[in-house]
Formats: C-alpha cells, sequence, structure tokens
C-alpha cells in the first residue's frame, strides 16, 4: 500500500487526472460529501490522508505519509528532508517581492526593511542573500495590507494574475521563484518500496 497526504482543494483536483492515469484509483477522493480524513481505494492499494496543505510536507518527512502532492512555495518554506520527484505542471504562480514601485531601489542590498509575509523562511534566506536586514511580520491574511496601512515597508508572497496588486498600487519589485505543484516523496519509502518507485515514473510519464 502507498499512502498518500493530500490537502483537498485544488492540489489535490489536478493531480488526481494524473495519479489516475498512472494507475491510481482516486475513486474515494471523488466523494466530496464524506468526511473521512483517512481514505484507502477498493483494491486496497492506496490510501489517502487528507491533511491542511501546509501540512503535507510534515506527513512525508515523518513517514506517516510515503508521499504527498505540495506546492513549491510550501515545500520551501517547510525546508523539511523530502526527495522533490516529479513537477505536475498545474497550480503555476510566482513567490515574489511586491511593494510600491518606489520601494524596489530598496532591494539592492544594504539597509534594512520590514516585511509581511505568510513566508519567513522564504524571506529570510532571499533578502540575506541580499545583505539586507529585515525584521518579518508574519500574517495569515491578506499581507498586501501591510504596505497600505504602513505596517510593512513590502511583502513577500505568492502572486497569480496579480490583480490585487494593481488594484491596491502596488507591483511585483522581485520574482524570488516559480511554483507549482510537486510530487514529494519520504526518503526511506523510495528505498523500500518497489511499487512506490514504479509509482513515481509513470506519474513522470501521466503529466
Amino acid at each position: 500500500m502507498i499512502t498518500f497526504a493530500l490537502a483537498k482543494g485544488r492540489l489535490t483536483q489536478g493531480a488526481i487526472g494524473i495519479f489516475e492515469k498512472a494507475g491510481a484509483d482516486c475513486s474515494p477522493l471523488l466523494d466530496e460529501t464524506s468526511r473521512k480524513l483517512v481514505r484507502t481505494s477498493p483494491d486496497g492499494r492506496f490510501r489517502y490522508i487528507l491533511v491542511k496543505p501546509v501540512d503535507v510536507p510534515v506527513y512525508v518527512s515523518s513517514g506517516v505519509a510515503d508521499a504527498g502532492v505540495v506546492g513549491r512555495d510550501t515545500l520551501a518554506e517547510a525546508g523539511l528532508p523530502l526527495y522533490e520527484m516529479v513537477d505536475l505542471g498545474f497550480g503555476a504562480c510566482r513567490m515574489c517581492v511586491c511593494g510600491f514601485p518606489q520601494d524596489k531601489q530598496r532591494l539592492q542590498g544594504g539597509g534594512s526593511l520590514r516585511v509581511a509575509t505568510k513566508y519567513p523562511r522564504i524571506a529570510r534566506e532571499w533578502f540575506a542573500r541580499r545583505g539586507i536586514h529585515i525584521e518579518v511580520i508574519p500574517l495569515q491574511g491578506s499581507v498586501e495590507l501591510g504596505p497600505l496601512v504602513g505596517l510593512s515597508d513590502v511583502i513577500v508572497d505568492i502572486v497569480e494574475s496579480g490583480g490585487t496588486l494593481r488594484a491596491n498600487g502596488l507591483e511585483v519589485l522581485e520574482e524570488i521563484f516559480h511554483s507549482s505543484a510537486r510530487l514529494v516523496v519520504n526518503r526511506a519509502s523510495l528505498k523500500v518500496q518497489q511499487g512506490l518507485r514504479e509509482f513515481v515514473e509513470r506519474v513522470a510519464g501521466a503529466r
């Protein structure tokens, strides 16, 4: 049996088609009325643990799950020892530093900034490489508010269309990396489970 850590929502919906092409029975995931958090395929070959998106790397790295689907942004923020096996090619977005246009010059190095973000690890590492000291202001809601009300100078956040930024007079100042959904696996599971290795290969061919 292969155990997956998955989050309800678009990442799992995007993975279902690819997983089915790779030979997984995803029928337990199609019942949107079920409140079961652990679901097993009728053939007993696949088990799905439904968790919050930010918890997927934790379940996989601990070995409770053999594999999972997670955005690169969440994976980078977690910083856990996992194997990133396949870029599934959906859920595309960008991790960016955003703010008012006139603040772009402040990203060239030196000085200090207040940074509002849901991604403190990513923010600290990126600004450290630029030689910029930052005060991280952790937010879980609309981080775009940070610069608007003077709570922060800039933000670090995921950008898809950029519509919210433009509507509030903000823009992308620097792009940190591209993000998309990734298939990640537990390191020990990959070594000992032949079935998992074969499944990863089929997923790579199905995407």
